[in-house]
C-alpha cells in the first residue's frame, strides 16, 4: 500500500496555485513518473490533499497514470463531520485498488461528498461534479443575506447589512443548523477536564483587535472550524475559540460593541472567557488515541504547528477500511 500526502501549497490560493509548475509538486510528479515502470505495482493507493487539488492539472495527471496502470479509483471530499466529529476539516482523498472490477460505489468522474454506504443506498446521490461544485460555492460565497443586525451603529440597509462579528445572516443560520445536527457529537466530549486553562485565555489585546473575526463555540456546540498550524499564534482563520461562560449570551456582548470605549469593550468581551483549545483537545478532535502525547520538550507552539499539519485519524482509517474490504 502507498499512502501519500503531497505538499498542498501548490493547490491553495495562499500558495498561488502553481500546480504542476510549482517545485513543491516535483516529488509527487516523480512518483507518478516511476509508478508505471515498477516491476511490482502496489495493490492499494491512498492520497490526501487540500480541497482544490481535485480541479488541478496534477490531479488529471494522477488519474491518467493510475488508470493506465490498471487501478480502479474513487475520489472524495470529506470532513470529520461525516463521522459525527464536530470539526470541519474538508480534504481531498483518493483511494485506488489494483483490480479490474470497479468499486461497488464507484462514480467515475465525480467526487463523493460522503462515505459510501451499502450498494442499495445509492451513494451516487451524494456525488458532485468537482468543477460544478467549485463554481456553485463561489456564487454562494458572494451572496449576502437580508438586513439583520444587532449593532445599533450599523446602518441596516438591504443586502449590505451584516450581523455582529461581521457574519451574514446566512452564516449564522448555517452555524445554527450545524449545532442542531444530532448526528454530530458535542465539543464537550473532546475537552480536557484536568487542565490549567488560565494560560489558554485570549489576551485583552487580541480580544480587542479580533473581536469581530473570532469563530466562537461553546462546549455544547456541534461544530468547530479547521485548526491550522498558526493556531494559538495567529487569530484570524486559524481555528475556533471556546466560550467557557456558557450562560452568557454572545449577542448581548456584541450588541452596540463598536460604540464603546476600548476599556468597556474589553470588560464586556472578557465576560465570555474565551480561550484557545488545548493541543490535547485538538488531538482528540483529530482522532488521536487517549494515550497519545507529545515529548515534554515540545513547546505549545510546536504542538499546534504539528497538529495543524495533521490528518483526521478516523477519516483516514475509514478510507483504508473501505479500500481493503
Amino acid at each position: 500500500m502507498i499512502l501519500m500526502s503531497p505538499p498542498c501549497q501548490p493547490f491553495t490560493r495562499i500558495g498561488l496555485q502553481g500546480d504542476v509548475t510549482d517545485p513543491r509538486t516535483n516529488s509527487f510528479l516523480y512518483i507518478l513518473d516511476i509508478l508505471p515502470r515498477l516491476q511490482k505495482l502496489p495493490k492499494y493507493i491512498l492520497i490526501e490533499n487540500v480541497k482544490g487539488f481535485e480541479v488541478s492539472s496534477t490531479r488529471d495527471l494522477l488519474i491518467q497514470t493510475i488508470g493506465n496502470c490498471g487501478f480502479q479509483y474513487q475520489e472524495f471530499l470529506l470532513s470529520p463531520t461525516s463521522l459525527g466529529i464536530p470539526n470541519s476539516r474538508l480534504r481531498y482523498f483518493l483511494i485506488a485498488k489494483l483490480q479490474s472490477v470497479p468499486f461497488p460505489f464507484q462514480a467515475p468522474g465525480q467526487v463523493l461528498m460522503e462515505f459510501p454506504q451499502t450498494e442499495s443506498e445509492h451513494p451516487q446521490k451524494h456525488a458532485i461534479d468537482a468543477e460544478k461544485e467549485t463554481e456553485e460555492k463561489k456564487i454562494e460565497e458572494k451572496k449576502i443575506e437580508p438586513n439583520i443586525c444587532f449593532d445599533s451603529s450599523t446602518q441596516c440597509s438591504g443586502k449590505e447589512a451584516i450581523l455582529f462579528k461581521l457574519e451574514t445572516a446566512g452564516e449564522i443560520d448555517r452555524k445554527r443548523q450545524q449545532d442542531s445536527d444530532l448526528s454530530v457529537r458535542m465539543l464537550r466530549d473532546f475537552l480536557e477536564d484536568d487542565v490549567d486553562i488560565n494560560s489558554y485565555f485570549l489576551p485583552p489585546k487580541s480580544l480587542l483587535r479580533y473581536a469581530l473575526l473570532l469563530d466562537i463555540v461553546k462546549p455544547t456546540s456541534r461544530r468547530s472550524t479547521c485548526f491550522t498550524k498558526g493556531y494559538g499564534r495567529y487569530i484570524e482563520g486559524t481555528g475556533s475559540v471556546l466560550q467557557t461562560t456558557e450562560d452568557v449570551q454572545i449577542e448581548n456582548i456584541y450588541k452596540s460593541l463598536t460604540n464603546l470605549s476600548q476599556e468597556e469593550k474589553i470588560t464586556r468581551l472578557l465576560m465570555l472567557q474565551l480561550r484557545f483549545f488545548t493541543p490535547k483537545e485538538i488531538a482528540n478532535l483529530l482522532g488521536f488515541p487517549p494515550e497519545f502525547g507529545f515529548p515534554e520538550k515540545t513547546t505549545v507552539k510546536q504542538r499546534y504547528r504539528l497538529l495543524g499539519n495533521s490528518l483526521n485519524v478516523h477519516v483516514v482509517a475509514q478510507l483504508i477500511k473501505i479500500l481493503c474490504e
